[in-house]
């Protein structure tokens, strides 16, 4: 495109100030700016902006709401406590999914563990368990542990049940992640069907909806959110790669998708249970929450707004509605704590495209270096002066056809990895504290005895949810350890 084509575009959409310092560019600075230029949908910006803004001050005025802010209706949710028979039908029909290659698992890693004081990405982020394994190898060697059960309990050939992990990076993320899993040989997994891709970006903004200039010849951007990775997934996978996430789901033949969020020791990857909820319940959309720990918990929470479902921020709701409970049950009526936990039939997500025009992003204001347009300097705010606009993940929710909420217990899937060791919570020692403990529970839970103030690591290779440790009924645990297969035990006894 000619610098006269892009100029006229850029014009005609207010955006023309981004080409200020053009003449005073070298060639080779010329190209970087029209190259991003260029593929910049900069009439698509304009139209995020306009509806990101108004989508804000409607949330901000009471009298615009027009629809009603209601906790799920009973009959909305199911629970994997109580019934036990349930859940084992649901693990089966779950398995029997994953054994017939119909399954696979978007992992959302585009973060930094900024807080936890790495620059590295989070996923590779060690806990402090005894075996140093970071939260990416769990991650896997639970995909290997649950490949091979079911093979085992479905009467498949060994080695012949595959999961993909598709794992969603970020500019600042792709080539650490890529890197560390070349150089940990994939956990295990075979590299074939670990699939990398990238989520957007999108412009920096000023209040008036001005795209920010970062350098006289660079636009400030920043990632578009974990609901980026529904555009992400219609993407290349690379550069040298025209195939999408959504043409490689299609090529496997893979019906059904679990995302999650990597942050989370406690996740169960590509979870038979809830997969298998999921097809029963011939949901396109479904989330797993757990029960909000109080009144005030900083979470959001999945609930109806008018006749539709959605996730509605802890800021959304009066400090009545998040005490409300309900008679029955004393439990609190806004309940259902999002923890970014989805199963979506694979229709669904090449769906989302049609109505991804009709999504709101969400406004982040931030203090955003810019280039001063007359002197050409770099300023750095001192004080929030643009916004970075981004999706949440679960903003699809309420073009769902057929929505479903399936309630876990806390304890057993979340313990999230929000915070450095000063925070008070949700930090890598309350991680390593839930995991150690729940492998506490395991051994119990098999019939086994763990002495006071012993901590036993179960490897996933060893152990998915519980299953495969037999052998340790009647025994009594008095050391603590690190254990990679269940003839180890033993020396811990």
């Amino acid at each position: 495109m000619s610098i006269d084509k892009l100029l006229n575009r850029y014009k005609a959409a207010g955006q023309e100030h981004l080409l200020n310092f053009w003449s005073k560019l070298d060639p080779a600075a010329q190209k970087d700016l029209a190259t991003q230029l260029e593929a910049l949908d900069i009439e698509r910006v304009n139209r995020i902006y306009t509806r990101a803004t108004k989508e804000e001050a409607a949330l901000k005025d009471p009298q615009a709401q027009s629809e009603v802010i209601e906790p799920l209706p009973k009959d909305a949710t199911d629970t994997v406590v109580g019934d036990p028979e349930k859940v084992q039908e649901w693990r089966s029909t779950g398995l029997d999914a994953i054994s017939r290659g119909h399954v696979g698992v978007l992992l959302l890693a585009g973060g930094q563990g900024t807080r936890l004081g790495s620059s590295a990405p989070k996923g590779c982020y060690d806990i402090g368990l005894p075996s140093n394994k970071s939260l990416f190898q769990y991650q896997a060697e639970r995909i290997a542990r649950l490949q091979r059960i079911a093979e085992e309990e479905k009467k498949k050939p060994k080695g012949s049940v595959i999961i993909p992990w598709y794992v969603m990076t970020s500019g600042p993320t792709r080539r650490n992640t890529e890197e560390f899993f070349k150089e940990n040989s994939y956990f295990g997994l075979a590299p074939a069907n670990v699939i990398f891709f990238e989520q957007g970006t999108l412009p920096c903004l000023t209040t008036e909806g001005k795209v920010i200039l970062e350098t006289p010849s660079r636009v400030a951007v920043a990632p578009d959110g974990n609901g980026g990775v529904y555009a992400a997934t219609r993407a290349p996978l690379s550069p040298t790669n025209p195939s999408s996430v959504l043409d490689d789901l299609k090529k496997r033949g893979i019906l059904y998708v679990h995302v999650y969020c990597v942050d989370n020791c406690l996740v169960r990857v590509a979870d038979p249970i809830f997969l298998g909820y999921g097809i029963q319940k011939q949901a396109d959309c479904a989330a797993k929450v757990v029960p909000k720990a109080s009144p005030t918990e900083s979470v959001g929470v999945v609930a109806r707004r008018g006749n539709k479902y959605g996730v509605v921020e802890y800021s959304e709701i009066s400090k009545e509605q998040a005490e409300r409970r309900d008679p029955e049950t004393g439990e609190l009526s806004f309940r259902a704590g999002n923890i970014v936990n989805h199963f979506y039939t694979t229709n669904f997500l090449q769906r989302v495209e049609q109505f991804e025009e009709e999504l709101a992003f969400h406004i982040a204001r931030k203090k955003i270096p810019y280039v001063d347009l007359e002197s050409g300097e770099t300023i750095k705010p001192a004080k929030p002066n643009g916004m970075k606009l981004e999706m949440f993940v679960f903003d699809v929710f309420p073009f769902s056809q057929n929505f479903a909420v399936l309630e876990v217990e806390r304890r057993e899937e979340f313990s999230p990895l929000k915070n450095g060791l000063d925070a008070t919570s949700d930090n890598p020692v309350t991680s390593r504290r839930d995991l150690l403990a729940q492998h506490k529970r395991f051994l119990e839970r098999a019939g086994a005895t763990v002495k006071d103030g012993v901590d036993i690591e179960l490897s996933p290779l060893v152990t998915y949810a519980g299953e495969g440790l037999e052998s340790v009924k009647g025994k009594t645990f008095t050391k603590s350890g690190r254990v990679d297969s269940v003839k180890e035990l033993d020396t811990l006894l």
